[in-house]
């Protein structure tokens, strides 16, 4: 396994994150711990969750079944970098108590506690807003940070599916405040089928020096060659993908990329997630394998060399958006 800092943080990580969101709702606890352990033997130390993850009536599940992983010792708790989100509603019926969701300090002193007893550990590495929160300022946000800081509850705070200017303006502000070093991450959508994160997001991160964790690097799928799988008569697409190849341009751009692909002998899912490794800014994709051989296929990502020849024909498969501003200045 490879490894970069987080953002400017001197915090050390593997360059594939785990994540968790299948653990409960399509993976089994057995079969999660096994997946956890593989990844850590594979020297991948970055596992990240949400408290909402588990879904409906489950929420909360998938952070318990790495807490009872945890338990099992072994130094696993000491070997992991943990992140985790807040922000979700979590009332098991969709409606939420005020004050029960979103970034008040009230809900996240609320929120963080429940996910450290969940987990079954003191401390949490990086605490990640997982949406904007549009009534909540970030002086508020940053007081409660702050304690759990001094308390030792949290190391780190990071942002997911936060826009460019949110991105600074969080940080400006903890600035202005001192003492506290701001969001040090990112997760945001970024693959070669998504790539508008390259219009503000990314380069608001990398000016602010946060880390990059894309998330959904497949695309929902389409990336990992499902159209060759539907070929050979295995698991048909579904949700975004199944979607996507609806549309016949659609359709056929995802069969340039596989046919390129096909060209160089490479997997389809094992060079989208290569060229993330490629691209500025990025710390590392998050990969939810539901299986053992799903999680080995990402490992091997990470030792695939892209030649420049196949990255220039990627980008004509999928063209980026252009450097910014320029891209929508002119």
């Amino acid at each position: 396994m490879k490894y970069t800092q987080l953002g400017r943080t001197g915090l050390k990580v593997s360059r594939l994150v785990l994540g968790t969101m299948n653990f409960g709702p399509q993976t089994d606890e057995a079969d999660s711990h096994a997946i956890m352990d593989a990844a850590l033997d594979a020297g991948i130390n970055f596992f990240d969750t949400a408290n909402v993850y588990g879904w409906g009536e489950n929420k909360g599940r998938t952070e318990s079944i790495i807490g009872n992983w945890f338990a099992k010792g072994g130094e696993r708790r000491d070997k992991v970098v943990l992140a985790t989100k807040v922000y979700g509603n979590m009332g098991a019926d969709g409606a939420a108590w005020p004050n029960h969701d979103k970034l008040s300090a009230v809900n996240i002193r609320r929120a963080v506690d429940a996910s450290l007893k969940r987990l079954r550990t003191d401390h949490i590495d990086l605490y990640q807003f997982h949406h904007v929160d549009r009534n909540t300022p970030f002086e508020e946000i940053w007081q409660a940070i702050d304690v759990l800081v001094q308390q030792g509850k949290i190391l780190y705070a990071g942002s997911s599916n936060f826009p460019g200017y949110k991105i600074a303006q969080a940080n400006e502000i903890a600035a202005r405040r001192g003492g506290g070093i701001g969001l040090v991450s990112e997760q945001c959508l970024y693959n070669l089928a998504e790539r508008r994160a390259e219009m503000e997001v990314i380069p608001a991160a990398q000016e602010y020096g946060l880390g990059v964790i894309p998330w959904s690097p497949l695309h929902g799928g389409l990336l990992g060659g499902v159209i060759k799988k539907e070929v050979q008569g295995g698991r048909r697409a579904s949700g975004r993908a199944a979607d996507t190849l609806a549309d016949p341009t659609a359709r056929a751009q995802i069969q340039s990329y596989e046919d390129l692909l096909d060209k160089h002998g490479l997997e389809p899912g094992e060079a989208a997630l290569a060229w993330l490794l490629t691209r500025p800014g990025v710390t590392g994709p998050i990969v939810g394998p539901r299986t053992a051989e799903q999680l080995e296929s990402a490992i091997r990502a990470v030792e695939l060399e892209l030649s420049e020849e196949l990255l220039t024909g990627l980008d004509e498969v999928f063209p980026g958006p252009g450097p910014s501003p320029e891209a929508f200045a002119w």
